[in-house]
């Protein structure tokens, strides 16, 4: 990871979907700041519906925002052509949560690994073939799975035909979209470890959201806690887990599995259910279900704090550390 200029910077970034009946509004993604620097690994944690795999979209503009910026390199995404955006896209590139449903179950291993060279054109049939072939071997499978379909294989391979696909056009940034919540435990490691090799050797970054605070430790350089729509904390991630300052990335955490029963922690008990997206509480969005929440969280919004940690920022939005007057 390097401390130069950001890779993917988002400013402001929202998304708004029409609720299901046409007369509402669901908050997607709520003002997202956020900046993923070259070599980095962002972890983006949060329930089911906070708004994450939305946001992953958003990034590499697979949606289109309704409010903010998205910068790529330093280039303004938003402001690209469909033709500079298309190449653009060799630059990012996205792993599904489901492998089995990202692949076309009609088509070769090696025709879905190969496409998108053949979208952007690059090479002939049998440069394509021998980099197809290159490609398995650097995600740990046989070349003759080229022949083969989708079907014939495991989830953890289909996942690593996943990855291969991915990495086919050399990107700079991954969005890993819940890579191995479809996965067995114990395959999980394998691919967590593959994606690992792959950026040391690859030189990538990657944006990681999962719901399993436990894989986002192992895999993460930081970490974004997403709550309805917004980033609720934001720090590096030994800080997050050591010194966590959001009572929902407190919550979070002390759900993780301990497999020592000497050092099983008190596990805290949210109340409720995240709030309806169509009708957000007023003021903090995390007050109905907080064990912290004062008077004040029930009204006003709370800002962005810079919590103190020798350099790397730490980001909370909590009234909890607001400036003592």
């Amino acid at each position: 990871m390097t401390d130069g200029p950001a890779l993917l910077e988002l400013e402001g970034v929202a998304k708004h979907f029409r609720s299901r009946d046409g007369k509402g509004t669901v908050v997607a993604v709520d003002g997202v700041d956020l900046s993923i620097r070259p070599g980095e690994t962002l972890g983006i944690v949060g329930e089911s519906g906070c708004g994450k795999s939305t946001l992953g979209r958003l990034m590499l503009r697979l949606i289109e925002p309704d409010a903010g910026r998205i910068r790529f390199a330093g280039e303004n995404l938003l402001g690209l052509a469909p033709a500079a955006l298309r190449q653009r896209r060799r630059d990012m590139q996205l792993i599904f949560q489901d492998p089995y449903a990202s692949l076309d179950p009609r088509c070769t291993v090696g025709d879905s690994i190969a496409e998108p060279l053949v979208i952007h054109r690059i090479g002939d049939a049998a440069s394509r073939r021998r980099k197809v072939g290159e490609l398995l071997d650097l995600v740990g499978l046989e070349s003759d799975a080229a022949s083969r379909y989708p079907h014939e294989f495991s989830g953890g391979q289909r996942q690593r035909i996943g990855i291969a696909r991915a990495i086919a056009l050399e990107p700079k940034l991954i969005v890993a979209d819940e890579p191995v919540s479809a996965l067995d435990v114990s395959i999980q490691s394998q691919v967590l470890n593959l994606l690992a090799d792959l950026k040391a050797r690859l030189g990538l970054s990657y944006v990681f959201i999962s719901h399993d605070l436990a894989v986002v430790e192992h895999i993460s350089d930081r970490v974004a806690v997403m709550y309805l729509g917004r980033i609720v904390e934001l720090a590096e991630k030994r800080r997050l887990y050591d010194r966590p300052a959001h009572p929902y990335t407190e919550a979070l955490i002390s759900a993780i599995p301990e497999p020592d029963p000497e050092h099983r922690q008190q596990r805290i008990i949210l109340a409720g259910d995240v709030p309806n997206p169509e009708a957000p509480p007023p003021g903090c969005p995390f007050h109905p279900r907080c064990p912290k929440a004062m008077p004040r969280c029930q009204t006003d919004r709370p800002p962005t704090y810079h919590l103190a940690n020798g350099g790397t920022p730490h980001l909370v939005d909590c009234h909890l550390h607001a400036p003592t007057p």
